[in-house]
């Protein structure tokens, strides 16, 4: 059973220059930070409502974060989900054949985690992980909204979670675009013609409680931001390669 999204990983070149974004700009605060060898970075989990972002920064030019950041440069990574039980999910994806990185759980920054191959879903990197107890994370005026996943044929990218998953489509106003509901979260599928034939993850939507507290703060801080009737967007290079859409409103 997966339940929420946990977080949305997001690889950068010095955690020390994301920090400057992420928590000081956007107020995301910090959950914990770490080395995680076997992995080859240093990860720090932020909480943005029900989720987190996770920043990853490579401890070595010889690391697996370092090659993904030379040929792909900084932005979104990887998708992680909540789940009571990561060595049932586990199973089930074996039993389902699906191409697996990890064979076995082992300890990450967000508890025991298992990640599937990106050819399994769709082009994503999706990680499992079951947390190690249920504190409440601090309160952020952010939280996540939706991932955005840019796709050939929607339909069936939205197919393969759904089998992999079991995730609820939520109900949209037609055409080509599928979203599903993942907790209080969702990921919603768009045609790669949309979003400059990019196809995997694309976007991220979240929603603020103090909209006017978080415009004050980029205008102070002279992050650049497009600027709409209730919502801000933050292109990539303020946002260490990510697009972030920021808005009041559910």
């Amino acid at each position: 059973m997966i339940r929420a999204i946990h977080h949305i990983g997001i690889a950068v070149e010095s955690l020390t220059e994301a920090y400057r974004v992420y928590r000081d700009v956007l107020g995301l605060p910090l959950v914990k930070e770490a080395a995680v060898p076997d992995q080859g970075v240093r990860a720090a989990l932020l909480a943005a409502g029900d989720s987190e972002i996770e920043l990853l920064e490579p401890l070595g030019a010889g690391s697996g974060l370092a090659r993904f950041l030379a040929r792909h440069g900084e932005g979104l990574h990887h998708l992680c989900f909540d789940t009571p039980d990561v060595v049932g999910e586990l199973s089930a994806a074996k039993a389902k054949g699906v191409e697996l990185v990890d064979t076995v759980p082992r300890a990450g920054l967000a508890g025991q985690i298992a990640f599937l191959h990106p050819r399994a879903c769709a082009g994503v990197l999706v990680e499992l992980a079951t947390p190690p107890g249920h504190e409440a994370p601090p309160a952020s005026a952010l939280r996540l909204k939706r991932l955005i996943l840019g796709a050939k044929e929607p339909r069936a990218t939205a197919g393969v979670f759904q089998r992999l998953f079991g995730f609820d489509e939520v109900a949209m106003n037609g055409g080509p675009r599928v979203m599903l509901g993942v907790g209080r979260g969702t990921l919603l599928i768009v045609p790669g013609s949309e979003v400059g034939g990019v196809e995997g993850m694309v976007a991220v939507s979240m929603v603020s409680d103090d909209f006017s507290r978080l415009v004050d703060s980029l205008e102070s801080s002279h992050t650049p931001a497009l600027r709409g009737t209730g919502e801000v967007t933050l292109e990539p290079a303020a946002t260490h390669g990510v697009h972030l859409h920021i808005s009041r409103y559910e």
